[in-house]
């Protein structure tokens, strides 16, 4: 019987609603946990206790007259510290705004709120969003809870690990590199990086900003399916101004089994290596669904080149990225490109990660032009109508989310860091290639466990789908998590 740390929210919510538990007693358990196993983590970097207690004694007086605030009513969760919730601190793990205190709750945490939910705390983050490790200067670092000396992943790094050791109910994050997906591999949970713009962001974002930037979305982290189609209907749909004429109106999965799919399968590519193990997770996955009597295609592919729409992804990543920046590193940025342009060396414009460009190559991406950036939207926009088309013959992409499980803590300069592929070295931010496939093209994608490696750590897939087509992945999830890819939980953190 899973203990109670390790439910999913639906489960939890249950309890509640069924009185076997309060929704106040099951927040002091939390916090009794977070108290005692979160020093060593260091997940959950911003406590709100007392608002948390309010909220769930409202859960409770609601519920003993008969009132259900939606299917979150009671369950207490953590939110990323991108996400402004009213008088704590939204970091986004920028020393500079370490004293940005939040007047208001971001749409997606009203919303949280309304259905139900009850938050307690914050979860930690890399500087700006902008890392596969979870580590800053206000906070420190936080440890993936299967093995303390490595990343629970990035950028929702705490979310993850909260998740994992039982510390949360629920989690939500953000995504523009697999900041969802990756760190739901490393720590053997759930996630979901949802169509863009289905899920409004306003309120995750850097002081008065209110405009979405491109690529970036919001989106669950939880220990199950279900819970991550709870977060996406509660979360998802136009915001004010778009709800005058729009309404989120999401296709339902339309299938019950496994025998009733047809997916692609991808395990691995020669300029974005994965390490055996991933692979044969995907392979494994292939197995289940063939079993079923399902059928999985290891050929099909979109009809474009994988190098290209790598190459589109980035000249739309690393603009969005750098916009973000300060002036003060955004001239540094400039000083940077000045320097390298004034030598005949570094001239290369062509992805190529094992070229000794690939800064320079970098660099010349974060300061494009708007021109620039405008022709690697109608490159996308291809991009988008050839998945269109893929997914009129296929129902999804089962595909590796990272090329290896979770890594050591490593915070030496991004240009310094490689990773090991088998026995392979490979530069640290190849395998963004894995997350940039649904990112580039606004589509859908789903993290599942599926167990852990020969070094007793987990290891997810993704699994990608057609525009809107968030159900439908969560729907596949669902019965893939039937068949055992389902959430398992550390030893070191009982109740």
């Amino acid at each position: 019987m899973t203990q109670l740390s390790y439910k999913s929210a639906e489960e939890l919510s249950k309890m509640i609603l069924e009185k076997e538990i309060s929704s106040l007693e099951l927040l002091e358990y939390y916090i009794s946990r977070v108290e005692k196993f979160n020093p060593d983590i260091n997940a959950i970097i911003v406590k709100d206790y007392e608002n948390a207690k309010n909220s769930a004694l409202n859960a409770d007086d609601a519920l003993s007259k008969g009132i259900v605030m939606g299917p979150l009513h009671g369950v207490p969760m953590t939110i990323k510290d991108s996400y402004d919730l009213t008088g704590t601190v939204t970091s986004r793990g920028n020393p500079a705004l370490k004293d940005n205190i939040a007047s208001k709750d971001a749409l997606s945490i009203e919303r949280l709120k309304n259905a139900g939910a009850v938050i307690f705390g914050k979860t930690n983050i890399p500087y700006n969003l902008a890392d596969f490790q979870s580590y800053n200067d206000i906070y420190g670092t936080t440890n993936n809870p299967w093995d303390l000396t490595r990343s629970p992943g990035g950028s929702s790094g705490g979310s993850a690990a909260a998740l994992a050791a039982g510390l949360t109910g629920f989690e939500t994050g953000s995504d523009i590199g697999g900041s969802i997906r990756n760190p739901a591999h490393f720590c053997g949970v759930f996630g979901h990086k949802p169509t863009w713009g289905l899920l409004p962001p306003r309120g995750h974002a850097a002081p008065n900003v209110l405009s979405q930037s491109d690529l970036t979305v919001i989106g669950p982290l939880g220990r199950s399916a279900q819970d991550l189609e709870t977060g996406v209907l509660v979360m998802g749909g136009p915001d004010e101004i778009d709800g005058a004429g729009l309404k989120m109106n999401l296709e339902k999965p339309n299938k019950t089994s496994l025998k009733e799919y047809k997916v692609a399968a991808w395990t691995n590519l020669d300029f974005a290596p994965v390490n055996q193990e991933t692979q044969n997770r995907v392979n494994n996955i292939a197995e289940t669904i063939i079993k079923n009597k399902g059928i999985v295609n290891f050929e099909a592919k979109p009809d474009f080149d994988f190098i290209e729409s790598m190459d589109t992804y980035a000249s739309l990543l690393h603009p969005t990225m750098a916009s973000r920046s300060s002036e003060e590193d955004y001239q540094k940025l400039l000083d940077k490109l000045e320097k390298i342009e004034s030598s005949d060396n570094n001239k290369s414009t062509t992805l190529d990660p094992t070229h000794d460009s690939q800064s320079a190559y970098t660099l010349r991406k974060q300061l494009s032009s708007l021109r620039d950036y405008n022709m690697a939207n109608e490159k996308r926009t291809h991009l988008r109508w050839a998945w269109h088309e893929f997914f009129k013959e296929y129902d999804a992409v089962i595909a590796p989310i990272m090329a290896t499980d979770a890594i050591e803590h490593d915070h030496s300069a991004f240009g310094d860091r490689t990773i090991m592929v088998d026995n392979d070295e490979r530069p640290y931010f190849e395998q963004i290639f894995w997350a940039g496939l649904a990112i580039a093209s606004y589509l859908p994608s789903t993290v599942i466990p599926t167990g852990l490696s020969e070094k007793g750590l987990p290891i997810g897939i993704q699994i990608i789908g057609p525009q809107y087509g968030d159900l439908k992945t969560i729907g596949l999830a669902k019965l893939l998590e039937q068949e055992g890819y389902k959430f398992q939980s550390p030893d070191s953190y009982p109740d």
